[in-house]
Order: structure tokens, then C-alpha cells, then sequence
């Protein structure tokens, strides 16, 4: 069996810093204590508003961890320079609007196909591996690959929001589990990621040709009650049973 990596994602760390403007709590400290409880990477979205991670905490985090940072990213001028600038080991492409609460849906590939093109040829040349966060369809997945993506992580959100409230899954499930297969036939590495708990990780981590999984607020959360240590190797156990 391949072993499924997971990502945890720090930013809302950094949220409960900012709501109070203090210094406290470090997400360069949770980064660490993932990465000793076995997190495979650390991932931050560095957001237009700055609303959580600030550039600050990468430059902290790509001084102190030895584990792959992974950088969610709008596509823009100003994040490319960012990220040509601290190399992080992945970029993860992601849709950004400045009313959102968190990113609600994936990218629209077919829209800003030259502008991610004309990116991803750029990140790749400073060795930077590129995923996209596209919907779980064949389309944006044909495209991903016609324009240079090494990856594409799945928005998982219908499904969990579907598993959440006890609805019917299989539509949303067949759709991400054809996706994969569809991705891992071009040749394309896929993640999954948004909104995932225990449970809906451990459904969506029996389809096969999802490789990693990319949580962060169930795991700030859930960290609040049994500690960060616990829950990540409580979320590898599940992801790989």
C-alpha cells in the first residue's frame, strides 16, 4: 500500500494570533511541532490581505523546518515575485477573493489559462513544483496538464459539506475518485483538500490515486481539545488505515 502523505496547514494559527494582534500563538511553533509529530509538509496561503500568515512567517518557517513548504497562492504579480524570491519546495495555485471567509471553489482554468500557463512555466524554472486547486472534473484536469501543472490538488468542499450533513456522497465521491484516476493517467500527482474531518478524510483516502491530503482548520481545531501532537498522528493513522 502507498502510503499517504499529509499536509498540515498552519494559517489558522496565525488567525487566532492576529484576532488579538499579539505574537502569540506561533505558527512557527505549530510548524515545528507538526513536523516533529509527523507531518510530511507544512502548508501556509499567504493572502493578498495578509489576513493570517504574514510574509514574516515564511521567511521564519523556510529558516527553521526541514519538512517541504507548500505555498497556496493567488495567481498575481506580486505573489510570484513572493515566491521566486523564498523558493518554498511546492506552490499550490489557488482562486483568492477578498470577501471570502476561506477559498470557496477551485481555480477557473479555463478563464486564466494563459496568465497560468505563462506562471507555472516560470515557477518550474526556479524549481518550484506547481499544483493547481481545481474542482473534481475532467476538464480542468486535461487543462492542468496541457499547461504545465506537476499536481492537482481536488476541492473536496462539495463532498464534505454533502458528508457533513449526512446527504448522499456518491455523485460527489465518484467525481473526485474519477478525477484521480483521470489525473494519475496523465501522469499528474493529485492531492485533496478543503474542509476534511476524520471522517470524510477517511472516506475520500480510499481512493488510491490520492496521494496527499492538505487539512488545517479540523486540525487547529481539533487541537484545541486533544493537543496538535495527537490529532496529526491521529489524521496519518486514518488517512492510511
Amino acid at each position: 500500500m502507498n502510503i499517504k502523505k499529509l499536509g498540515v496547514n498552519i494559517d489558522h494559527v496565525a488567525t487566532v494570533r492576529n484576532a488579538r494582534g499579539e505574537i502569540y500563538p506561533s505558527p512557527l511553533r505549530a510548524a515545528l511541532l507538526a513536523e516533529k509529530s509527523g507531518a510530511d509538509s507544512i502548508t501556509i496561503h499567504l493572502r493578498e490581505d495578509r489576513r493570517h500568515i504574514r510574509d514574516e512567517d515564511l521567511i521564519n518557517l523556510k529558516k527553521k523546518i526541514k519538512i517541504p513548504i507548500n505555498l497556496e497562492m493567488s495567481p498575481t504579480k506580486e505573489m510570484k515575485k513572493i515566491a521566486i524570491k523564498f523558493r518554498p519546495n511546492y506552490v499550490c495555485i489557488v482562486p483568492e477573493k477578498r470577501k471570502e471567509i476561506t477559498t470557496e471553489g477551485g481555480l477557473n482554468v479555463i478563464k486564466n489559462r494563459k496568465l497560468l500557463k505563462q506562471l507555472i512555466k516560470t515557477l518550474k524554472k526556479n524549481n518550484i513544483r506547481v499544483s493547481l486547486f481545481i474542482e473534481p472534473n475532467l476538464r480542468d484536469i486535461k487543462i492542468s496538464h496541457i499547461i504545465g501543472a506537476n499536481c492537482v490538488e481536488l476541492h473536496t468542499g462539495q463532498f464534505c459539506n454533502l458528508f457533513n450533513k449526512r446527504k448522499n456522497t456518491f455523485s460527489s465521491y465518484h467525481k473526485i475518485k474519477k478525477s484521480a484516476e483521470f489525473a494519475r493517467e496523465l501522469g499528474l500527482e493529485v492531492h485533496a483538500g478543503h474542509g476534511l474531518t476524520y471522517k470524510s478524510a477517511y472516506k475520500i483516502s480510499k481512493i488510491k490515486d490520492i496521494s496527499e491530503f492538505n487539512i488545517g482548520h479540523f486540525i487547529v481545531a481539533e487541537s484545541i481539545f486533544f493537543g496538535l501532537k495527537k490529532t496529526i498522528v491521529k489524521f496519518k493513522k486514518i488517512i492510511n488505515k
